[in-house]
């Protein structure tokens, strides 16, 4: 497994690991890799459904050759505040960084006197170079801009909002644990659960759409196969770095397998939760592995949503009644889920007599939902009241 990027270029080029590479964890890496995923197949389905004219352009007043708005100083203020802050603080406390980058970067520790001159440095250069040119004066200009060309502000604010909303539901997980340390368990870097993702992104998007003005159940529609390609990138990165979303002990590998023996079962050494039996003769910061091959479910999930992707992006064109698109998506992850499920490991609710986790749980509400928006959003066209809201 390849815990940070530093694992990875020792089996590449055989470089030491756990070397100042190491604070490029390969989670998040993966993490990055998938929303840059999800805004590419979102801008595509996006365009194709303004040129369908699903999208109207709305009309922007935006100034031209004027100084910075209060806010433009503002915000370039705080990032360079940030920047300082954290970054100055990092370099200096570069082995910490290297322990745990994440705890780090969400933690209140900085540098409060280089965060105050990278606020002043990068407010004042925003200042500087938006002053009016000489003989020019400042004009208000009317731009249209489609949703497409909000993508940026879609993807930074899915990308928050899911962060957040991995973080709640990771923690109502483990309640007690958070209400012993409320402030350092919801500011650490671990525990993000994928659902919560998901749901906070939802929410975090619609909200933005609407301020804006774009059609709900188009961006419903485009986004489906987005998302669910970018969950199996990120999942992906759950497989790299074993970061201990693995199934149950495997079972001997039946007869008739032709497929390779590591699709089946996977001791995951040099896991990123150090979990397992020491590796011999290893002296590296991950040194475990798992005395037993396991289900590599994050691989097995990684395929799924790629296999899902490609269906929904094979029939996006096909289906006609808007809305539908994204409750398939909705019933076919539920359905994945709930069957991943049976051979993880993960903590298990009594409800109605029945054993279950809570990502089957959320699973069976998903399924309901896909089933009822799809049978829903089908009669709402053939009765011809289709609503872009």
């Amino acid at each position: 497994m390849y815990p940070d990027l530093s694992y990875i270029f020792h089996d590449l080029l055989g470089t030491a690991r756990d070397n100042w590479l190491s604070i490029f964890k390969t989670f998040g890496m993966f993490l990055v890799f998938a929303i840059l995923t999800a805004a590419y197949f979102l801008h595509k389905e996006m365009k194709r459904k303004s040129n369908q004219g699903l999208f109207q352009p709305v009309k922007v007043k935006t100034k031209v050759n004027g100084p910075a708005t209060t806010w433009d100083l503002v915000s370039n203020a705080i990032f360079g505040f940030i920047l300082g802050f954290k970054g100055f603080y990092a370099i200096t406390h570069f082995d910490e960084l290297q322990r745990n980058a994440a705890d780090l970067l969400l933690s209140a520790k900085g540098n409060w006197l280089m965060g105050i001159i990278g606020a002043a440095l990068f407010a004042g250069l925003k200042y500087w170079g938006s002053r009016p040119q000489e003989g020019k004066k400042p004009q208000v200009k009317n731009v249209e801009l489609y949703p497409q060309d909000r993508l940026g502000d879609i993807t930074i604010i899915a990308a928050i909002s899911g962060v957040v909303g991995a973080k709640i539901f990771a923690l109502i997980e483990d309640l007690p644990r958070f209400f012993a340390d409320p402030v350092g368990i919801f500011f650490s870097g671990s525990g993000l659960a994928i659902y919560g993702g998901l749901i906070g992104g939802f929410i975090g998007v619609a909200w933005y759409a609407r301020s804006k003005k774009i059609p709900l159940v188009p961006l419903m529609d485009a986004v489906a196969p987005a998302l669910i390609i970018a969950y199996g990138v990120g999942r992906l990165g759950c497989q790299f770095s074993g970061d201990g979303d693995w199934g149950v002990v495997a079972a001997s590998i039946p007869d008739g397998w032709f497929l390779p023996d590591w699709l089946w079962s996977q001791t995951y050494p040099h896991n990123v939760i150090n979990e397992g039996i020491a590796i011999e003769g290893c002296v590296d910061k991950y040194c475990k592995v798992l005395p037993e091959g396991v289900y590599p479910t994050p691989l097995w999930e990684a395929l799924g949503a790629f296999a899902i992707g490609g269906f929904l992006w094979g029939i996006r064109k096909r289906v006609a009644a808007p809305g539908v698109l994204f409750f398939i998506y909705v019933l076919l992850n539920g359905i994945e889920r709930f069957f991943i499920e049976k051979i993880r490991i993960n903590d298990q609710y009594n409800v109605l007599g029945i054993e279950l986790t809570q990502a089957q749980i959320i699973a069976i509400c998903l399924i309901v939902i896909g089933i009822a928006g799809i049978v829903f959003f089908n009669q709402r066209y053939k009765r011809g009241s289709v609503s872009s809201e």
